[in-house]
C-alpha cells in the first residue's frame, strides 16, 4: 500500500515533468499572442494578448490552402490504413494460412526501415508513373507506412481475446465477417482509436515526403508550408509563432477530444501474446 508520503512524491515529480513538457507548448503560445513589436527569441510575457497575430499568420501564409492539402492527405491516409491493418490484423491472428508467420514478418519490416533509406528511389519510382505533385505521392507512401504498424497493433489486440468468445461465436453460426465487424471491432474501440489517433499524428506531421514529391503549392502540406513561412518571416517571431500553433491545433483538438481512448489503447495494446 502506497503511503501518503509516497504518494505526495509521486505527485509532486509527476508535476515536475509535466512543467518541464508544458514549458515550451506555454512558451510558444505566449509568444504568438505577443505584440510583434513586444516578441523577441526569448521567453517574455507580454504586456497584452494580441490574437490578431493568427488571423495575419493565416492570410499571410495561405494556410487554408495548406491545411486543406493536409486534411486530404491525412484523412484519406487514415481511413485507408485503418480499413487495411483490421483486416489484415484479423487474419494474421485468427486465421491460419500457408506462410503466414513470414508473410507478417515481411510487412513489419517496415516498422524498421526509415523513409530517410529509401525515399530517394520512391521518388524516381513515383516519378516513373507520373505520380509525383499528386495527392497521390503523398497518400500511398503514408498508407504503406501505417499499414506496418497497424498490423502489427490490430494483431497483438485480436490475439489477445479470449479464444472462448471467438469460439462462441462460431458456434452460433457467424461468420468471419460478422466476427470481425460485429464483435471484435466494438471490443477493439480503444485499440483501433489510438492507432487511428497515432497515424494521424505521423501523417499530419510529414515533412521529408512533401518535401521531396511536392514541387506544386496546390499539393503542398501545412507542415511544409510552415518551413516556407519560416524562411519568409525568419525574424517575426509572434507570426511564427502563431504558424507553428495553428498547424500543431489539429492534433491537440484530436488528443483532447480522445485522450481517454487513447490511454485505454495504449494498455490494451501492451498485452502479451
Amino acid at each position: 500500500m502506497i503511503t501518503r508520503r509516497e504518494a505526495i512524491l509521486n505527485y509532486v515529480i509527476l508535476g515536475f515533468f509535466a512543467l518541464l513538457s508544458l514549458t515550451p507548448i506555454v512558451g510558444v503560445v505566449l509568444t504568438a499572442l505577443t505584440p510583434t513589436d513586444q516578441a523577441s527569441a526569448t521567453f517574455t510575457i507580454p504586456s497584452r494578448l494580441d490574437f490578431g497575430n493568427f488571423v495575419t499568420a493565416w492570410n499571410q501564409g495561405h494556410f487554408s490552402q495548406y491545411m486543406l492539402s493536409s486534411i486530404i492527405v491525412t484523412l484519406t491516409t487514415v481511413a485507408i490504413a485503418s480499413v487495411l491493418s483490421i483486416l489484415a490484423g484479423f487474419a494474421f491472428a485468427r486465421m491460419r494460412f500457408a506462410g503466414s508467420q513470414v508473410l507478417f514478418y515481411l510487412l513489419i519490416i517496415g516498422l524498421f526501415v526509415p523513409l530517410e533509406t529509401y525515399i530517394i528511389p520512391l521518388y524516381y519510382e513515383m516519378r516513373g508513373i507520373e505520380l509525383t505533385d499528386t495527392y497521390a505521392a503523398l497518400i500511398l507512401p503514408q498508407i504503406a507506412q501505417s499499414v506496418a504498424f497497424g498490423v502489427f497493433w490490430m494483431r497483438t489486440f485480436f490475439a489477445a481475446v479470449p479464444n472462448g468468445l471467438i469460439e462462441a461465436a462460431r458456434l452460433d453460426g457467424a461468420r468471419e465477417s460478422t466476427l470481425l465487424w460485429r464483435i471484435l471491432v466494438p471490443t477493439a474501440r480503444p485499440a483501433i482509436i489510438t492507432m487511428v489517433m497515432l497515424t494521424f499524428m505521423w501523417t499530419w506531421n510529414d515533412f521529408l515526403l512533401s518535401l521531396v514529391m511536392i514541387t506544386s503549392e496546390q499539393f503542398r502540406t501545412a507542415p511544409l508550408a510552415l518551413s516556407f513561412f519560416q524562411s519568409q518571416f525568419v525574424t517575426q517571431y509572434a507570426l511564427l509563432s502563431a504558424a507553428a500553433t495553428i498547424v500543431a491545433l489539429p492534433l491537440i483538438i484530436l488528443y483532447a477530444f480522445l485522450q481517454r481512448y487513447f490511454i485505454r489503447g495504449m494498455l490494451a495494446g501492451a498485452i502479451k501474446e
